[in-house]
Order: structure tokens, then sequence, then C-alpha cells
């Protein structure tokens, strides 16, 4: 089945694995690109005391679809997919069918595989999340470095205003480690015939582009490839990378991209720096630029729209709209050659 039928084509090994397979037969376009809602806006939703989930959750569910999604990326903000029984994992599977959605995502965040107490801890749940992805037919899984808020990050407005946590600069067995544990999810990821993504963020070992590259270079497995979430980077309240550099240099490595963007503002000469959540079309970052690098450079991936702020659901919905109608190529186009395997065809380096 092609994605624009609406039927999940994520569990088809052969399709990832030989990705020119198909190429002259398909390659994603604005009708049917998948645009994933993230589940962020709808806060936690994990089972408590035994307590049955499954309204709450075809609730929020209902309300992803009824805003015209048909796609949607599994946030473990909203559930922890890898803490999930074999029944409750039934259960949800069965709910996002009920609402007609088509879960092709899974995000696991703040739980980073090298922090210094709980990072054995993180990349056993990063495997049962995989486990999860696999056993609901998702395709891509999307992990990162980045830890759980500070206290003063989470009594802020706008928590990147608060600085937090950094990966050790010169710490080069911390590297290492990262190195090690991301190949190992890796390879169970392949071994099931899904992706993994890297989600890029501030002040970790994925917060350059620079450093993001080299980490995907290292770690050295065509199923792992980067998440290029430069909404992440550009609004800090400090001196930033260009956006454009940034997105020339990650996303030849991108199977998977959080997108979002950031009204900024800065004046060196007086040490102001501010952003703040924006509409995709009205922010710093110029997606109709970065989608054109994007394809330029293979990627055919899902797209996750991220906000935070205000009715973040409804902004998902205005974000993808500006995509699919005002972005996304609706003729015929020369696919670049990607770095890493795709989701949808396209050729690997």
């Amino acid at each position: 089945m092609w994605p624009g039928d609406g039927q999940t084509i994520y569990n088809d090994v052969k399709w990832r694995r030989d990705p020119i397979y198909y190429e002259s037969k398909f390659m994603l376009t604005a009708a049917d690109w998948p645009i994933a809602a993230a589940m962020l806006p709808f806060g936690a939703a994990h089972p408590a005391n035994g307590a049955d989930p499954a309204a709450h959750w075809s609730r929020d569910l209902a309300d992803v679809a009824d805003a015209g999604f048909t796609h949607v990326d599994l946030t473990d903000s909203w559930v922890r997919y890898g803490d999930l029984s074999p029944a409750e994992l039934t259960t949800l599977g069965e709910s996002i069918a009920h609402a007609g959605l088509n879960a092709v995502s899974m995000s696991a965040i703040r739980r980073s595989v090298i922090d210094e107490k709980s990072g054995a801890d993180h990349l056993d749940y990063a495997h049962r999340c995989i486990d999860a992805a696999a056993e609901l037919g998702v395709g891509v899984v999307s992990v990162g470095l980045h830890r759980a808020l500070t206290a003063e990050q989470e009594r802020r407005l706008w928590f990147w205003t608060v600085e937090g946590h950094r990966d050790p600069v010169d710490d080069p067995d911390a590297w290492r480690l990262a190195v090690t544990r991301f190949r190992e999810l890796g390879d169970h990821a392949e071994e099931l015939g899904l992706l993994l993504s890297l989600e890029m963020y501030e002040h970790t070992y994925l917060g350059s582009a620079a450093q993001a590259v080299r980490l995907v270079e290292e770690i050295d497995s065509s199923s792992v490839g980067l998440n290029p979430d430069i909404g992440n980077l550009i609004r800090l309240h400090e001196p930033i990378e260009d956006w454009l550099e940034l997105a020339e240099a990650t996303l030849p490595w991108a199977n998977f991209w959080h997108v979002k963007n950031y009204a900024r503002d800065e004046n060196p000469d007086t040490g102001l720096y501010t952003a703040v959540p924006a509409y995709m079309e009205s922010g710093l970052i110029n997606y109709r630029r970065a989608i054109q690098i994007a394809i330029d450079n293979g990627f055919q991936g899902v797209l996750c729209t991220e906000h935070y702020g205000g009715d973040g659901l409804s902004m998902a919905a205005a974000n993808r709209d500006y995509l699919r109608n005002r972005v996304l190529p609706r003729r015929e186009y020369s696919l670049g050659t990607s770095k890493v395997t795709q989701m949808y065809p396209s050729g690997v380096e």
C-alpha cells in the first residue's frame, strides 16, 4: 500500500532496508506526506493506580482526529509507552485505530542514556519503547540526550529562559557512552524494521550542527539519523548558530523531524536575546527553504508538528495546513540522496 491509501506500511522491512526498491514508483508529495500531531498539548495520561485509561486516551485522540489529523506522534510526555503492560499496549492500539489515526512516530523525551544516575534505566526504557513502537506499527522512534526540566525551569513561563543541564564538553568517556548506547538502540530498531532518530537539543552532544553530525557519523548505522529540531536551538536567549547553516549541515542526516518555529529578536550590543513561540510561517526559520534543503538531501520522513503555549493542537493544525497547502511539493520533483535510510523510498549514500 502507498502511504496515501491510509494504510500503515511501517512493518514492511524490505521497504526500509532496500530504500531504492520503490524509488521509481513513489515519492511523497503535499497530498500524502505524513504530518503528525505531537501529543505534547495533552499532558500526562499514563495509567495510574490500576485505572482504565481507555476513555482518557480515546478523548484525547478524538481531539487530534477532529483537528483534521490522520497521523499522530506518540509523545511520551502523554503516555510512557515503555512502561505499558501488554494489555495496556493493546488497548492503546485499539484507541488509536478507533480514532481513525495512524501512529507513525514515537518521541521518547528527557531520558538521557548518559545520565550519571539513571542512564542505564533510561537505556532500558528506550529499548522497551522500541518494542512498543514495533507492536503498534510505528516506524521511527526519536530519542535524545536532554534531561528532565529543573525546578527553576518549571517555574518559568518559558522553560528555555533558564539554562538546564549541559553535557560535559571535554569528557571522552561520556561521548563514547553516547555513541555506544545509541548504536545499541539503533541495532535493536533495525532488527525490528524501525528507524532511530536523535533529537537535537541545546547544550547536549546533539546541541550543535557539528556535534550532531559527528555523533551520527561515529554511530555509523544507516538506521540511525537525526531529528533536526532546529526550533530547540533558535529559541535560546543567547547567541545561536544561524538556522540556515544548521539546516544545511544536519538535514542530509535527517530521518524524522520535529518542526516548530519561534519569533526571535536580538541586539548583541545590549545583550538582548528573546524568543517566543510562533506560527511556522512567521518565525525565524524559513521552512519553505528548509523543506527544499531536506528534499534536495533525500528526506522522505515524518514531519511532527510541535508547539508550546496556548492551544497547541490548533497551532499544530495550522502549521500542518501551512506545510501541506503552501510548502510541500505539489508537482514532480527531483529527490536528492540521503546519508541515512528513509521511512519512504529515497536513495541512501
